[in-house]
């Protein structure tokens, strides 16, 4: 499914690209992708907080340690952009840090379980994430990204207002529908894993926006391969941190990103050309979790 989302969001893209009858339709078509990628992650984050069952959350040590890391370093790194607006490889921090903030993935619970870890934890530490990130990102993104013309108060608000429903709002809903509509509750749980299947529409649609993104790319191979490297970076730091602070499970919930967000929150509110680590990130995690699945499965 990885593969075939991929190469079908490249492909569409370089068709659209390619055949000049198509290009009158291309403002119409980035409407529909700008505006389907949060329906689609808010869906698929709705079905997987279905499955939750509040009482079952409990935090651990190694929660507020993932917390810490991933918070302190998105911080720490919008304040350095903030003081050296114009530093070198600037786009490869922004980078960095889009991966480092990047919510857990949803499919991170089934990774983790066919891994033998807590499937329980990782779906709590998925909440917690999806909180600070819904509060860091419209806090600090304004920061070091201003947009021009744009106060702070205005900025913060238009970011809260596209990543807080799209982030928590599943949550409320989803136990909202667990407790208020029981029979409903029982009928749509059989259905979670439609989340996996969303999800790979929403890496299609994102995987064209990066490839608008490389065709439109200003910087040259140079900064790409910044991007690469950064997000490489990013998820080895990641994978190896969390597995030592607990195992497999804080690893999977720290390394495995929701990669569509970060595709859309990279080409909607920093340099469109950062959107195209998601891409890289996707790539790399999904080679790291292919390596264990096949340790596993020879074991």
């Amino acid at each position: 499914m990885l593969v075939i989302a991929m190469v079908t969001g490249v492909l569409l893209y370089v068709g659209y690209h390619c055949l000049d009858f198509l290009h009158p339709a291309g403002p119409a078509m980035l409407s529909f992708c700008t505006h389907i990628q949060p329906i689609l992650i808010f869906s698929m984050l709705f079905l997987t907080f279905l499955k939750i069952e509040p009482a079952n959350m409990k935090p651990v040590r190694w929660h507020l340690i993932l917390l810490l890391i991933q918070g302190g370093v998105f911080t720490a790194g919008a304040l350095i952009l903030y003081a050296f607006p114009h530093l070198a490889h600037g786009i490869a921090l922004e980078s960095f840090l889009l991966c480092m903030i990047c919510p857990t993935a949803t499919a991170c619970a089934v990774v983790t379980e066919r891994l033998g870890g807590d499937t329980a934890q990782v779906l709590s530490y998925t909440i917690m994430i999806n909180l600070l990130a819904s509060i860091l990102i419209p806090l600090m993104v304004p920061v070091f990204n201003p947009a021009e013309g744009v106060v702070f108060i205005t900025a913060f608000s238009g970011i809260v207002s596209k990543i807080f429903p799209m982030l928590i709002l599943p949550c409320v809903c989803a136990w909202a529908v667990r407790y208020l509509m029981p029979r409903l509750h029982s009928k749509l749980v059989r259905y979670s894993n439609l989340s996996f299947y969303i999800w790979s529409f929403a890496l299609t649609f994102a995987i064209m926006m990066s490839t608008r993104s490389l065709f439109h790319n200003p910087e040259g191979l140079s900064v790409l391969i910044d991007t690469a490297v950064a997000s490489l970076i990013a998820c080895i730091l990641q994978f190896s941190l969390g597995k030592r602070i607990g195992g497999v499970t804080a690893g999977q919930s720290l390394g495995q990103k929701n990669t569509v967000f970060a595709i859309w929150l990279g080409y909607t509110f920093l340099n469109p050309v950062t959107s195209l680590a998601g891409g890289f990130y996707c790539i790399w995690h999904n080679l790291y979790n292919t390596r264990q699945l096949r340790k596993v499965g020879k074991n």
